[in-house]
């Protein structure tokens, strides 16, 4: 089923073992196939939601809110840090409940997750998402913004002849490896968008800070494309969606919940460790000295290059 098999032509994917067996086969009906796909995706749907974590130390997580078959939902997906990425949890809602998202990260902290040392959180845009990661994890939550976000929402609210200028903009800051410098020229073009477009110029302004968190923590290179989006979820969630692209008709209740996180388990075997794993231990060693210095525990103020 998680190929893409449909509980039709589920016979057709048996082994051939000869006509007699073949004569006496039994449930392989499409009712009885569904049955028992419903049995054995809610089993690991309540097997995902309540996995150990405790035995890897996660360096990062991904948290975005997507689109399954008509209905929002969150995923958050780890990577460890010898850059294993590890689904985490999903769960039905956007990243503007708070409920929902709360539930989300409490739920990973309860299963192990410690982000003693830091975790670097990137996250979509969400206010409710950021306020829960904070709220669950403290100080040793750092978190990024998804810059692909930040792009797109501030693309949207303006016409097309002006969008290239102010992404040419954006991403120049992106690029600036002295985040003061790139904060300020950014606060500059949101000014100067005030003049003629409020809500774009709203839309920069919200959570600019945490749009050069990588930059501050000196990640460069290639783990600085894998770590200033929310790509690596993203993709997780399209081989979901791929898995899930024969079923027609989506019912009521726990059924995308069950797909989901069956699909993303499933497609954890089709993952490939996060592009710039190399660069691991000194992201550790930022991610240390800036949690020390955000709880007072150290005076370090200068992260180790990544």
């Amino acid at each position: 089923m998680l190929a893409g098999l449909s509980t039709r032509s589920y016979s057709a994917g048996l082994e051939p073992v000869g006509k007699t067996v073949e004569a006496e086969a039994r449930s392989t009906s499409s009712s009885v196939v569904s049955r028992r796909f419903v049995t054995a995706t809610a089993a690991r749907l309540s097997e995902f939601r309540s996995r150990d974590l405790s035995a890897h130390r996660f360096l990062v997580v991904f948290a975005d809110g997507f689109d399954f078959a008509g209905h929002t939902m969150v995923g958050a997906l780890g990577v460890s840090a010898d850059g294993v990425k590890i689904p985490l949890g999903v769960v039905e809602g956007s990243t503007e409940n708070s409920t929902v998202v709360r539930g989300l990260m409490t739920g990973i902290g309860d299963r192990g997750l410690d982000a003693t040392g830091g975790v670097l959180f990137v996250l979509d845009g969400g206010k409710a998402l950021h306020r829960a990661v904070k709220d669950v994890f403290g100080a040793n939550a750092v978190i990024q913004r998804c810059r692909l976000h930040k792009e797109r929402n501030v693309a949207d609210y303006l016409p097309e002849a002006e969008r290239a200028f102010v992404l040419q903009k954006m991403r120049r800051a992106w690029k600036n490896p002295d985040p003061k410098e790139a904060l300020r020229d950014l606060r500059s073009l949101a000014t100067q968008l005030e003049q003629v477009n409020p809500d774009a110029a709203g839309s920069l302004w919200e959570g600019l800070e945490d749009m050069f968190t990588v930059t501050r923590l000196k990640v460069t290179g290639t783990l600085l494309k894998s770590v200033a989006t929310t790509n690596p979820v993203e993709s997780a969630v399209e081989i979901v969606r791929h898995h899930a692209r024969n079923v027609k008709r989506w019912r009521d209740g726990d059924m995308r919940l069950r797909w989901a996180a069956a699909d993303m388990d499933q497609a954890a075997h089709q993952y490939r460790r996060v592009k710039g794993y190399r660069q691991h231990p000194q992201l550790a060693a930022a991610l240390l000295a800036a949690t020390a210095e955000q709880d007072g525990t150290a005076t370090v103020t200068e992260a180790v290059p990544v």
